[in-house]
């Protein structure tokens, strides 16, 4: 059987990709609270939060609920205008109620608590030992040019329009022309726009908290640090088209014109 042939009889096709799954976190299981709250974020944005699919992390509530709780939990979610797609990765405990919810537990979303006590140490840092006599200049220079490989950008020159999701995967993104309307740049790393940014800029991805976004030219729809978000309805004058720095600073999100 050929290619084309195997395409005709088959009823589907099953890939995976980079897709924009916001992270909820409780602090109360309180489904009524939640309903509203969430409700008035969705009115508040209708075009980004209304029927965007989101994972629910349990995380940091005093004890994890139980399949009646977490169903009036979901219940609130899905009435406040979104959709609940799993739960955040975490103890088994969670697996087990994920099992009985009929959800997947994503594990990109790992809540806070999972990795650090089980984490194992970290290895002893032997002190430096200067190199045998007559070792080439070469030897003595790997270890800081490995280090700073590792740590270069993803650089991306063309502009990322209306629709285009745009990721760097463990690193910073440095985008040389503009983000449009209703793009979406994601970054683990820093984001560094030389152009205006108009649509939606998230970085630290995987929760690192000293990332940044800075811009030449401000019309973002949101900003968004290791989680930390700020919606823009209308941009404040004094940050309209103006260059712009954002980063977190005892867990609030600060956006402020970038001095140069």
């Amino acid at each position: 059987m050929n290619g084309a042939s195997a395409r005709e009889e088959s009823v589907l096709e099953l890939k995976f990709g980079q897709v924009g799954i916001a992270n909820l976190r409780l602090w109360h299981a309180d489904p009524a609270r939640l309903e509203t709250e969430l409700g008035d974020k969705v009115r508040a944005a209708p075009a980004l939060f209304r029927f965007a699919p989101v994972v629910l992390d349990l995380s940091h509530l005093p004890t994890l609920p139980n399949a009646v709780e977490a169903r009036e939990l979901l219940g609130g979610i899905r009435r406040a205008g979104m959709l609940p797609v799993g739960l955040a990765y975490g103890t088994r405990e969670t697996e087990a109620l994920a099992r009985e919810l009929d959800l997947p537990v994503l594990a990109k979303f790992r809540a806070n608590y999972e990795a650090l006590a089980a984490a194992p140490a970290a290895p002893a840092i032997e002190p430096a030992r200067p190199p045998p006599a007559g070792a080439p200049e070469a030897v003595q220079r790997a270890t800081p040019d490995a280090v700073q490989a590792d740590s270069v950008g993803l650089i991306h020159e063309q502009p990322v329009r209306s629709g285009q999701q745009l990721y760097a995967r463990g690193r910073d993104l440095v985008l040389l022309n503009l983000v449009g309307n209703g793009a979406e740049v994601i970054a683990d790393g820093s984001i560094h726009v030389y152009g205006a940014l108009r649509g939606r800029a998230l970085a630290g991805a995987q929760g690192d908290t000293r990332a940044r976004i800075l811009c030449q030219a401000f019309h973002a729809e949101l900003l968004s640090v290791a989680g930390q978000y700020r919606v823009f309805e209308e941009i404040p004058r004094e940050l309209r088209g103006k260059p712009v720095q954002a980063w977190l600073e005892d867990d609030k999100l600060r956006v402020e014109i970038l001095h140069t």
